[in-house]
């Protein structure tokens, strides 16, 4: 990808975050293994949650705020989720349909179904989609927030306000309600804000290996001090998720190396499909050969299966359906514009251009200047 708002790291950071999912489900799936495995789920999938709140900060946050701006983020988003959030719905329902198959997370019921179909379910990883959609229907405020702090400072003190309330309360985890997982959300948003402030910050090896330092100390600090852990979904763990992501948006020597990786990045580029597709892809696999071959070759099988099925799937539906209805979208727009809205958005894409080459420009000399410090060739890329 060589657009100038991309990250290589984020995108292995969510490939790491999408395994650990699939790793925390792994002793469903195989109840052999369920008694020495050590799941990471909710970290994985608290850590999406504030990298998701960074892109649309860092991607959308600078940018003019008009009603066609509006509309084109919600069209992109509701293009890249729910077409194949609808097909691993549906898939879903099929198995939990099948007599005698007993699908480990089932979809029970017309009414069950419906409140998928229509974004309130919470079977399996579903129950983790209802929020991200509301989180972008939150977005356009939060994104006047951004574009004109002052003029809105009422609305960020609201949102303070939230987050502050939350914390007090100690509102509960998963579940397919915004309210509990919006810290995770503001504060990657905060991140992703803060994120185009930091060009002039150059950051050393040994931010590279805190940053890795953390994120091992992220997913694994419940597992070593179960007994004086705090519960995952909490201010402190919104905060330190924030903190991850925004270290490794700035793609610091050594962590950048493990994370830009191309077999990380690959992951993360086909996260959405392997975290909506494995539960069922793997149950499917181990329903065909739990027979013929031992649990830990038939797991390995299933972890394969799972990651060609996702590539399968993001190649055939999730790509090809966002590309369909943006571009449909697109042409709707173009149809009903009028010449002088036309001329209009033309002039907001160009201003808006400018801004990315300047900062990509930026980001670009920054680059230079560590190559020839520290003697590294990666080419730096924004997220």
């Amino acid at each position: 990808m060589n657009r100038p708002d991309y990250i290589p790291s984020l995108d292995g950071l969510r490939g790491i975050a999408a395994l650990l999912v699939v790793q925390a489900h792994v002793g469903l799936i195989f109840p052999g293994t369920s008694a020495h495995a050590m799941t990471m789920g909710s970290e994985a999938v608290g850590l999406f949650f504030a990298l998701s709140g960074f892109l649309m900060a860092h991607l959308y946050g600078l940018r003019p705020v008009t009603r066609e701006s509006v509309l084109d983020f919600l069209v992109s988003r509701f293009a890249r989720i729910y077409p194949v959030y609808l097909t691993a719905v549906l898939l879903v329902a099929m198995l939990s349909g099948i007599a005698n198959l007993d699908f480990v997370q089932p979809i029970t019921g017309t009414t069950d179904f419906l409140r998928h179909v229509f974004l309130l379910g919470s079977s399996g990883v579903f129950w983790s989609i209802p929020p991200e959609i509301q989180f972008y229907l939150l977005f356009p405020i939060l994104w006047l927030c951004l574009a004109r702090p002052q003029r809105y400072s009422g609305v960020i003190v609201s949102f303070a306000v939230i987050v502050v309330v939350d914390g007090l309360l100690e509102l509960p985890g998963p579940g397919i309600l915004l309210v509990s997982k919006l810290p995770y959300f503001l504060f990657g948003a905060l991140a992703g804000r803060m994120h185009s402030y930091w060009d002039k910050w150059t950051p050393s090896a040994l931010t590279g290996i805190l940053t890795l330092f953390l994120l091992v100390v992220f997913f694994t600090y419940r597992i070593l001090a179960p007994g004086s852990s705090p519960e995952f979904w909490s201010l402190q763990s919104a905060a330190a998720a924030a903190v991850i992501v925004a270290l490794v948006a700035r793609q610091p020597p050594i962590a950048v190396n493990v994370l830009a990786a191309a077999p990380v990045r690959f992951l993360g580029t086909i996260s959405f499909s392997l975290y909506l597709f494995h539960v069922p892809i793997m149950f499917l696999v181990h329903r065909t050969f739990e027979t013929v071959m031992p649990e830990p070759a038939l797991i390995a099988v299933a972890l394969f299966v799972a990651v060609g099925g996702a590539w399968f799937l993001h190649e055939t539906i999730e790509v090809p359906s966002r590309r369909l209805l943006v571009g449909l979208w697109q042409r709707h727009r173009q149809r009903v514009e009028t010449p002088a809205e036309q001329i209009e958005r033309a002039i907001l894409d160009l201003q808006d251009t400018e801004k990315r080459l300047q900062s990509a420009a930026a980001s670009a000399t920054a680059g230079t200047d560590r190559a020839v410090i520290q003697d590294n060739g990666d080419e730096k890329r924004l997220a």
